[in-house]
């Protein structure tokens, strides 16, 4: 069994589609497909069904997977044993990153890796914390870092980094230079990020813990992305709440406010996600193994 042929059937499996696979690993669909013809020819059986425009695994298919990513793993593991040094270590690591630690956490994680693995070579897709703990869980990327557990017996987290939330504001507001109630911004237009991301479930439990419902604030704009909501603060469009380590750099540099709510003590973790039931490649692994150090 040709573990080229293996790798290649790996990639059309992940991308369901033969011409993606073929664009990820620099091939021909031509060649993609005389690959799968030739997988296919050697073991005898189907390994995919074409439905519309996705090529969707058969059960013996779904089989060969998982047996294809463990012998992949045992190819990885030989060479790294047989080389002197890591140099020669290389491959793709898919990571699903929420905002902050998108933003914030993952260009230095990523640096340090790569000082020990230059080959690694790294696809990273940003989307709010739900959206990557689902992304983890159907498997399209290998790990995710995000602010807030969705609980599931296939995902398995790693607390990276203990941060809090802070009120922000522009210049042009002035509130005590004290902690803020949380009575005390139910006047101003909020800006809120998406109901999926991180921040937005952990503001929302402060509110029901204080018995203030969520439509008692003066919420103006809700925004997927986090530098624009910072933006809106700056322009004075509205107030928000945020991470600090988002919040700091920005307070740092009197481009905005920076303030603490009374009350407000719930401290959150920044986590590394991943499937147990996916087997993962050595270089992710490793990055697995070694993200706490790297912060």
């Amino acid at each position: 069994m040709d573990l080229h042929q293996l790798f290649v059937f790996t990639k059309v499996v992940e991308h369901k589609s033969f011409s993606k696979a073929a664009e990820d690993i620099f091939l021909s669909q031509s060649t993609v497909s005389s690959h799968i013809h030739g997988l296919e020819k050697m073991l005898g059986l189907k390994l995919f069904d074409r439905v519309g425009r996705e090529s969707i695994l058969t059960p013996q298919g779904e089989r060969l997977y998982q047996w294809a990513l463990k012998l992949l793993l045992i190819k990885d593991q030989a060479l790294l044993d047989l080389t002197e040094g890591m140099a020669e270590l290389r491959g793709i690591i898919r990571i699903a990153a929420s905002s902050v630690p998108g933003q914030f956490m993952l260009p230095k994680i990523v640096k340090q890796y790569r000082e020990q693995y230059p080959e690694a070579l790294f696809h990273i897709n940003q989307s709010s914390s739900k959206i990557v703990a689902e992304k983890v869980l159907h498997g399209s990327v290998d790990i995710g870092i995000l602010g807030e557990k969705y609980v599931d017996d296939k995902l398995r987290y790693l607390p990276l980094l203990k941060e809090k939330l802070v009120l922000i504001t522009s210049n042009q507001i002035n509130l005590s230079d004290g902690a803020v109630n949380i009575e005390d911004i139910l006047q101003y237009p909020f800006v809120m990020r998406n109901s999926d991301s991180g921040t937005n479930a952990i503001l929302e439990k402060f509110l029901k813990k204080n018995n203030i419902a969520k439509d008692k604030l003066n919420v103006i704009s809700y925004i997927e992305d986090g530098q624009s909501l910072m933006q809106f603060v700056m322009q004075d469009v509205g107030i928000s709440i945020v991470s600090e380590i988002a919040a700091r750099e920005y307070a740092a540099k009197n481009m905005l406010r920076m303030h603490d709510l009374n009350g407000f003590n719930e401290e959150r973790y920044f986590y590394l996600v991943y499937n147990i039931n996916k087997t993962q490649s050595l270089l992710s692994k490793l990055f697995i193994d070694s993200a706490r150090d790297l912060i």
